[in-house]
């Protein structure tokens, strides 16, 4: 057996008198990947963190070692760890919006990177750079160095952290949730470019992730984390076709996967809930010099139909446009075409008349931590909208409040805390009793369960489920989760470039799909089996799209469907 490149050993830390990581031991080995599995709080992420040598200051280590290179990292001060962190071990962080800096272009950090580990002039910094950026399959290299990261999609950013990561070839990577949150083709092309860059460098990875179908992909070993102790290691083969741990079998069991989730009962087609008709948004292009007027059309004459108590998905990749149509629909965004819900005209609306239509359609962001005011308390959060919309006062509303917490699992006696003390799922759980507040008749969900682990996914999914039929609330279900999305759907709307390529029965479209892009979303679908691996060479070969930016006063032709009979219509 090959001597392993890091070694864990017993390692604990703690935080004051909680201990979060308890006695944990791994090895990584040369030119292997060691994936790190379980949900948030396993102390997944704070082992990581060890390594690197960037623990909290709040955090201390009681007890353990982590050798590289016959040196214990634990022992290092900060300046001698310095030389490692990059140029020996490099790490990809979980959101990389958060870990760019905003003031710098993307040229800028990653030759930073260079500047601090190579002996390097800046034009061979710059080679090294463009280089790397080709590697990690960038297009328009020269124009994205300029570029700051918020003008790249969640894709691009995850791509310039991963050059940055490998920039100095480094023996060891740590990716720490890479994928977590991107739609499953762009996930596929990152996993299959780590792939390659482990290949070519020969590095050894250690991926954490709670995404099983992710393991099953990656991984050669897998160790099992739950809160903050190992339940099981064990090659990824064994793992999967003969797990031990009952937590391990738990973990698995609550993976969603496609074309495993029950029969769904039809909703009745009266009169629909909202009709939108041609929906089109448009955001202006900013001019170079004296050429013309351009824009860019993010949703493209879309049209739908939702029935009272119906759940309508809406997938597609990153930059299709499902988020604009969701702020659209909330008018958020300007947007032409017609949105009815029940009857009224919600294009145009401003001032009382929005504010009355608010209290019928509510929205649930992707980001709870991000949607709530770490300010406020969870009462005054929840009560908020019956506070504006002068519904509840004093007594009432904080009894109003208690009432929707025990709604959807929580107990009302959380209302005076804040949104920090609580975990990602319960902040989701808090964020969905806001957008209830009103007793809505239909709710956006954007992205709303993307970023949790299975087994609160599994628990929020139950919960929408549950609220529809007790409440008979219509849903528009944004995601890039196919699985999911077949857990909780009636139909399923495929949008690419901004217009809808399929629409249908739920079972029609994901297990019988007509048009050619909805296939390539299909089998970019992560499986938890060893067994089954996704085709990552068809992934990688973009399909060709319409130019998303036009002249001014440019008018989109009607799209042409084909019906394939009980509602389901593809485009020609």
């Amino acid at each position: 057996m090959q001597p392993a490149l890091i070694s864990v050993e017993r390692l604990s830390i703690e935080f004051g008198s909680r201990r979060v990581v308890d006695d944990v031991g791994f090895a990584l080995l040369p030119g292997k990947t060691l994936c790190i599995a379980g949900e948030s709080g396993s102390g997944k992420s704070l082992a990581s963190l060890a390594i690197m040598g960037l623990l909290p200051n709040e955090a201390s280590v009681p007890g353990g070692a982590i050798v590289f290179d016959g040196r214990d990292l634990l022992s290092l001060s900060d300046p001698e760890m310095q030389p490692l962190r990059g140029k020996q071990i490099g790490m990809i962080f979980q959101e990389p919006m958060t870990s760019l800096n905003p003031l710098m272009t993307v040229g800028q950090q990653l030759e930073e990177t260079l500047q601090r580990h190579e002996p390097f002039d800046r034009r061979a910094r710059r080679m090294r750079v463009v280089e790397m950026l080709d590697a990690v399959k960038f297009t328009q290299v020269e124009k994205r160095l300029k570029q700051y990261p918020h003008e790249l999609s969640g894709g691009m950013r995850q791509r310039v952290m991963i050059a940055m990561a490998m920039l100095c070839k480094p023996r060891v990577l740590i990716a720490d949730e890479p994928t977590t949150a991107l739609d499953v083709t762009i996930q596929a092309q990152i996993l299959q470019l780590m792939r390659e860059l482990q290949r070519e460098f020969n590095t050894s990875v250690l991926l954490i992730t709670h995404d099983m179908g992710v393991v099953a992909e990656m991984a050669d070993d897998v160790v099992v984390m739950n809160q903050g102790r190992i339940e099981e290691r064990a090659p990824a083969a064994q793992l999967f076709h003969a797990p031990r741990a009952a937590y391990t079998r738990k973990l698995l069991a609550a993976v969603p996967v496609l074309g495993s989730a029950p029969p769904i009962a039809p909703v009745e087609h009266a009169e629909p809930l909202l009709s939108v008709n041609r929906l089109t948004v448009r955001f202006p292009v900013r001019r170079e010099g004296f050429s013309p007027r351009r824009q860019v059309f993010a949703v493209d004459n879309v049209t739908f139909d939702l029935w009272p108590g119906e759940t309508l998905g809406i997938v597609g990749e990153s930059g299709c446009g499902k988020s604009s149509l969701g702020k659209a629909l909330m008018n958020m965004v300007p947007f032409e075409g017609s949105a009815r819900l029940a009857g009224q005209e919600l294009n145009g609306l401003r001032g009382d008349a929005l504010n009355a239509v608010r209290q019928e359609i509510q929205m649930v962001f992707q980001d709870p931590y991000a949607a709530l005011n770490p300010r406020q308390s969870v009462f005054e959060l929840v009560g908020e909208p019956m506070l504006i919309h002068q519904r509840m006062r004093g007594e009432e509303r904080r009894a109003r409040v208690g009432q929707l917490l025990e709604q959807v699992g929580l107990p009302a006696g959380v209302m005076d805390r804040y949104p920090h003390q609580f975990s990602g799922g319960q902040r989701q759980r808090i964020c969905i009793a806001r957008a209830l507040a009103l007793n809505p008749r239909l709710i956006i969900a954007d992205e709303s369960v993307s970023a949790l682990d299975v087994s609160v996914q599994a628990q929020v999914l139950a919960l929408l489920e549950a609220l529809r039929g007790e409440y008979r609330l219509s849903y528009v279900f944004i995601s890039h989760d196919m699985a999911v999305v077949e857990r909780i759907c009636h139909r399923v709307a495929v949008l690419f470039a901004g217009r809808i390529v399929e629409i249908g029965p739920r079972d029609q479209v994901l297990h019988h799909p007509r048009h050619p892009y909805t296939r390539r979303l299909l089998s970019a679908v992560p499986m938890p089996d060893v067994s089954q691996k996704r085709d990552f060479h068809s992934l990688l070969t973009d399909m060709a799209r319409p130019d998303p930016i036009k002249p001014l006063g440019w008018q989109s032709p009607p799209q042409q469907f084909t019906d394939y009979g009980n509602g389901h219509l593809a485009a020609c």
